[in-house]
């Protein structure tokens, strides 16, 4: 594998990084393999994923993962260096949606800071990246946080190219249960609107502290989004949000000069910065509109 973006290290100065990737360095693991904490000679921190021999990411997609990360460059992209630069916070999932021992309080403006942050990253792979990417699993545990919880998407395993030619391209679906959009699940045909339902999954668990895959609610055991629908027709839609965000911002929407001006992504992006109930009902509204 060649590829000038991406500089090679050798296997034991990736054995040196990780102290021969100690138990004790382990901050992931997957279907993939095992993600390992480790410090280059430089003192650079990074984190290093190892393809497992038993591992259902096979050898071709785990170079099409490389190729792809090594030629886009956003900041709110994990940047590939030959591994991909260490994020002090681990995974939103990790801070928010795991077990007390791992969860940290995050406030309202943070939280909007990160979906604001994701959003802009999503809509660079969409709009700007040079050539168009659909990631296929936008979720809490590929959101990223660096020291200051400043988010970068990672996992570019499922990711796409998406031409600017076509309207959709007809692919095996691929996905996290609880994200997947119902017509590319259905239907089998990825549009960049997948990725664009499941950040609004994932705005809804910033919002509310619950995780969409995991999480049931109520007698009938509703997922996160049918229990937001249920509770919008209950007139009860602020019950969704988090105890933990006793103080948030009441003001109406700010002025939405300020957002990306791609027509998917204009509401979101802005929407954030409002109050959580037009946060909620501005998803929703968007979910019936298409």
């Amino acid at each position: 594998f060649t590829n000038e973006n991406v500089k090679l290290f050798t296997y034991n100065s990736l054995r040196s990084a990780t102290s021969d990737f100690h138990p004790s360095n382990r901050i992931g693991a997957g279907g993939f393999g095992v993600v390992y904490r480790g410090v280059l000679r430089d003192g650079t921190q990074v984190a290093i994923k190892k393809l497992s021999a038993e591992s259902k990411q096979g050898s071709n997609e785990f170079l099409t993962e490389i190729d792809m990360i090594s030629n886009i460059r956003h900041t709110n992209l994990v940047e590939l260096i030959g591994c991909c630069e260490y994020l002090e916070n681990n995974s939103l999932a990790s801070v928010l949606l795991s077990s007390r021992s791992k969860h940290i309080a995050l406030d309202w403006p943070t939280r909007a800071a990160i979906c604001l942050g994701t959003t802009s990253a999503v809509a660079f792979l969409h709009y700007e990246a040079v050539l168009h990417i659909v990631h296929r699993d936008i979720k809490a545990s590929n959101i990223l946080l660096d020291g200051n919880f400043h988010p970068k998407i990672g996992d570019f395993r499922l990711a796409k190219l998406f031409p600017d030619n076509v309207t959709h391209i007809s692919t095996r679906v691929a996905g996290t249960f609880g994200y997947l959009a119902l017509e590319y699940t259905l239907l089998g045909q990825l549009t960049k609107k997948a990725d664009v339902y499941s950040f609004g999954v994932l705005l809804l668990e910033i919002i509310s502290g619950k995780s969409s895959s995991k999480a049931a609610f109520g007698v009938e055991f509703m997922l996160l989004l049918e229990w937001t629908w249920k509770l919008k027709e209950e007139d009860r839609l602020l019950d969704i949000v988090d105890p933990e965000l006793s103080q948030y911002p009441e003001e109406e929407f700010c002025d939405s000069s300020r957002a990306t001006n791609r027509k998917e992504f204009t509401l979101l992006h802005y929407a954030v910065q409002g109050s959580h109930l037009e946060v909620i009902k501005a998803l929703l509204e968007k979910g019936t509109s298409g």
